[in-house]
């Protein structure tokens, strides 16, 4: 039975962060990562960005980390915590001294459609739907992954289908003047749009496939993708007994409630100060920043994880980051130097900015993190002022 220092379950962004930070404070430590892919850890933003727009595949992948004893298409099946001991679907055990769970999130699935539609996450999802893509592509969904894969498919030469059931895209995420815009843009590079409207079933005919929609009308496409976001994959923790509600909890220095055991990435959930609570992340900055201060805390050098992620998105020529919660629930002040083109949104909750939406301007990250932790303190009426 493999026995190992540190064994990290997740070959993903967040796991390969931790790996490569235990190797820093710990050149010896045995270190063996089990992932549930067939590939070594790589990069996720550019399957639904620059690998549509001509970026070499070449350039997802990670770097080695010294000493990793890779599992490759291995999934963890089994968790004893008091023996820390593992097994995965191999029927192979492992010993372990400290464990990092990094299961990441399982996409939601429509209930029919089978194989026939691409869940899009993995680098795998990417190659089925590069190779299966034809011209037209019908994709469910318009949020945060939605939204990006349809741009890019669009600019790649795709004839591409948005079906979603909001009004406009990203109208949970921004206001309503900027949804309104963003969904014209869309219109206007050739992407056929089917707002206020749900699939409720799927046939192939004659070797394409037939969406069937709630208002009674159909579409057709040669491939079909679906971003309807993803849940935390707590099955492995739930089962060996470690608490959850909604992810993994972990407490401030990403301990899960089990003895040697920590969570971190897609999975955790962790208090936030700065955002009012326990929250769960799903975006590139918090699964690097986590991994790594996860990764640290095994190796000895604990200490409580206080990072506020931001994230960023590119659509056609648009493209942004941001810090914080964004709601259209919440109150929002817009200051605009070009409408809708270069801008800040401020999200405010109680008279607090709760998060920052940097539209069209970069390089004030930290700016906008020093306002939603409340460092840098500014009364509302200031507010249109606060990032130049």
């Amino acid at each position: 039975m493999p026995s190992h220092r540190y064994l990290v379950v997740g070959g993903g962004m967040t796991g390969h962060a931790a790996a490569a930070a235990i190797r820093e404070l710990d050149p010896r430590g045995s270190l063996a990562m089990l992932a549930a892919e067939p590939d070594r850890p790589y990069a996720r933003p550019p399957l639904s960005k620059g690998l549509w727009l001509g970026k070499e595949e070449s350039s997802v992948w990670l770097a080695p980390v010294p000493g990793l004893e890779l599992a490759a298409g291995r999934r963890a099946v089994s968790l004893d915590t008091a023996a820390h001991e593992l097994a995965d679907d191999a029927g192979e055990s492992w010993r372990y001294e400290k464990l990092l769970l990094a299961t990441g999130g399982r996409p939601r699935r429509l209930p029919f459609g089978g194989d026939r539609v691409v869940y899009f996450r993995t680098l795998a999802d990417f190659h089925r739907l590069r190779s299966s893509a034809g011209r037209r592509v019908a994709v469910i969904g318009a949020g945060f992954i939605g939204s990006e894969i349809a741009a890019a498919l669009a600019q790649a030469g795709k004839a591409v289908t948005m079906i979603f059931p909001e009004g406009s895209i990203g109208e949970r995420v921004y206001p309503a003047e900027l949804a309104d815009f963003v969904t014209r843009t869309f219109r206007e590079r050739g992407v056929a749009l089917h707002p206020r409207e749900m699939v409720t079933g799927l046939e192939e005919r004659g070797g394409e496939v037939r969406l069937r929609l709630s208002s009674g009308g159909e579409v057709a496409a040669d491939a079909v993708v679906a971003g309807l976001g993803i849940e935390a994959d707590t099955a492995l923790a739930e089962r060996a007994g470690i608490r959850c509600d909604r992810g993994i909890l972990v407490d401030a220095e990403l301990r899960t409630s089990a003895p040697d055991v920590w969570a971190a990435g897609d999975v955790a959930r962790f208090p936030s100060p700065a955002l009012g609570g326990a929250v769960r992340v799903e975006h590139e900055d918090n699964a690097l920043a986590q991994g790594r201060a996860a990764g640290r805390a095994m190796a000895g050098a604990a200490g409580p994880y206080r990072h506020l992620p931001f994230f960023y998105s590119d659509l056609f020529d648009l493209g942004y980051e941001a810090v914080g919660r964004l709601d259209a629930r919440l109150e929002t002040v817009a200051s605009w130097k070009t409408p809708f083109r270069e801008g800040v949104v401020y999200y405010l909750e109680g008279g607090a900015v709760r998060g920052v939406l940097l539209w069209g301007l970069f390089g004030q990250v930290e700016a906008a993190r020093a306002l939603v932790e409340g460092r840098r303190p500014v009364a509302r009426a200031d507010l249109p002022r606060a990032i130049p």
